[in-house]
């Protein structure tokens, strides 16, 4: 469960990011300060992932919550949620390394967007020993393809056999497997089969992670992306 603290001294509108929060599978919601003081209290007591943090505090700046957490050396992400729009704000928050930057008012589709996003390049960061470049891409630049709805299949690849990789998968929500794996279960060649899960993996449909075995060969396994889990059913049609 992903711990999230939101910081903001307007009631109503804490409560309400409480409530996004609580719509989202994964996050939980574990206090809301109002004062800059209760923030630090609770970022840096420690239990944190994540602080939804605006920058009006009353006679405060939620800037300053910033270069504390950097300077106490805390694991947590900020996403700052405001009203502030001036572009020094903004570039101070990049500055310290604010993972996304909300300006009040918002959708929820967006708020969903930045925590959903903020979690898959954390998901990333924190599973594999090393990178490939399309990693560090996707990490630098988010999915700048965007999702893969609408987007054509390569050359080779055919709509009925990604559908029975997909519905496979579908059936599977929670289980890692390898291409052989996978092959073996569909009936269909390994070759053919890592091409599919190259491309899921392209859209982001799919994590991909390396477990190297006692002869150092390296093993892709693959699952899915719960907040993908709709646009794979797409396929499965």
């Amino acid at each position: 469960m992903i711990n999230v603290l939101v910081v903001d001294d307007d009631a109503m509108v804490a409560e309400l990011n409480r409530c996004y929060i609580g719509q989202l599978e994964g996050f939980h919601c574990v206090g809301i300060a109002s004062t800059l003081q209760q923030a630090k209290e609770m970022a840096l007591h420690g239990g944190i992932d994540l602080i939804l943090l605006d920058i009006y505090l009353q006679q405060e700046s939620g800037l300053d919550l910033l270069p504390a957490l950097r300077q106490a050396k805390q694991a947590v992400d900020v996403i700052v949620i405001s009203s502030a729009a001036d572009a020094d704000t903004v570039r101070q928050s990049l500055h310290y390394g604010v993972v996304d930057y909300l300006i009040k008012p918002f959708q929820f589709s967006r708020f969903e967007e930045a925590l959903t996003g903020w979690r898959r390049r954390k998901t990333l960061m924190d599973s594999q020993p090393w990178y490939q470049q399309a990693d560090v891409d996707r990490l630098l630049h988010g999915d700048r393809d965007g999702p893969a709805e609408g987007k054509r299949l390569p050359k080779g690849l055919t709509p009925q056999t990604l559908r029975t990789l997909c519905q496979w998968i579908d059936a599977h929500p929670a289980e890692e497997f390898s291409t052989d794996e996978l092959a073996a279960a569909v009936n269909i060649s390994r070759v053919s089969c890592r091409k599919y899960l190259i491309w899921l993996a392209q859209c982001h449909i799919l994590f991909t992670s390396i477990h190297y075995g006692a002869t150092g060969r390296p093993v892709y396994r693959y699952r899915l992306q719960a907040e993908y889990s709709e646009l794979l059913k797409q396929y499965c049609q």
